[in-house]
């Protein structure tokens, strides 16, 4: 079955949605003068702060895009649907973040992407800048523990985010703010469930086979495959898979304090969200945790997959108040 969507050429997809992005926020996002596929945020990098740079594939609006402007990053380089940015793109969006303090890259662990911004960021060195990059793998299902680092990153890369956007607002080190990505990054995981496939614009067929009366847990924001498939059980049992997992590499308990996003992969209504974030309170509620803050929308989707994730961050002080401070993107259902 072909899938209708709104479309001119599927090849002119990303470049003109970028067009309408900038057209709608004017005030907001500016256009690299280097390279189409870099946005900007306006103004730039205040001086004395060390500048964030993100990317990776279209498709998971409001990641990446979402996440540029006060707060948060500095610039974004833009692939393809589900295609890593190019190499070009990548040392454009390094040199436009640069305001001599160094710069962040934070991106999720894809091999494209990884590839593509270690070649900028040698480049880049090549120029004088400070460049340091950091990979969010906060997926549980893609890999064991002992395997960590070969983990996906997902939604709980809006976490680092935050944290790592509040750390350069407040003039930390390059160095520093690398710590920051790095602590926040440890303290967080995730876990996904998928109810039906994503469909590629090029093809307008479904990526994958799924039944109607099945789910996948632990499926990634690409499609890749999960832990387990089975038939499609009530939303408490499946907000219940997806903590397990999370919790179980936490270690949060009576005491602790932790911030929840749960987040919608593209074709799930909110009102099913709030569900699941209702479970993921009490649940956490039981262990004697504090839950600080819950994020509920779609902050990091897959065109239009139907299905969630729950990210949880465990959090200390000094996480809690970088989590806290101001920041501001139009694409976020709020201000993080």
């Amino acid at each position: 079955m072909i899938i209708k969507k709104l479309l001119n050429d599927p090849a002119d997809l990303v470049d003109e949605a970028l067009e309408g992005l900038l057209l709608a926020h004017p005030g907001h996002f500016a256009a690299s003068e280097q390279n189409p596929r870099v946005l900007v945020r306006r103004g730039g990098t205040p001086a004395g702060q060390v500048g964030i740079v993100t990317g990776g594939g279209s498709g998971h609006l409001p990641l990446f895009l979402g996440y540029v402007g006060p707060g948060l990053a500095s610039a974004v380089a833009v692939g393809n649907v589900f295609s890593a940015q190019s190499s070009d793109a990548a040392l454009a969006a390094v040199r436009a973040a640069d305001s001599g303090c160094g710069v962040l890259v934070l991106i999720g662990n894809y091999t494209g992407d990884r590839l593509n911004f270690e070649l900028a960021a040698d480049l880049a060195e090549a120029e004088g800048r400070a460049v340091r990059i950091v990979r969010v793998a906060d997926d549980v299902a893609s890999a064991p523990p002992e395997r960590a680092g070969d983990r996906r990153g997902v939604a709980g890369i809006v976490f680092a985010y935050s944290c790592v956007g509040a750390a350069a607002a407040r003039g930390d080190s390059l160095e520093d703010v690398v710590a920051v990505a790095e602590r926040t990054i440890a303290a967080t995981r995730t876990m996904g469930v998928g109810l039906s496939a994503t469909v590629l614009p090029t093809t307008g067929r479904p990526s994958f086979e799924i039944g109607a009366d099945e789910m996948e847990i632990g499926i990634g924001i690409h499609g890749e495959p999960g832990r387990v498939r089975g038939p499609l059980r009530p939303a408490d049992d499946i907000a219940d898979d997806l903590l397990d997992s999370v919790l179980a590499e936490l270690g949060l308990g009576a005491g602790s304090r932790a911030a929840v996003l749960v987040n919608g992969l593209g074709a799930t209504s909110p009102e099913e969200l709030y569900v699941l974030a209702r479970r993921a309170h009490h649940r956490l509620s039981a262990l004697g945790v504090e839950v600080h803050r819950t994020l509920v929308g779609e902050f990091a989707t897959s065109m239009e997959m139907a299905g969630a994730s729950i990210s949880v961050l465990a959090l200390d002080d000094e996480l809690t108040a970088l989590f806290d401070a101001p920041a501001d993107s139009p694409l976020v259902p709020r201000s993080l």
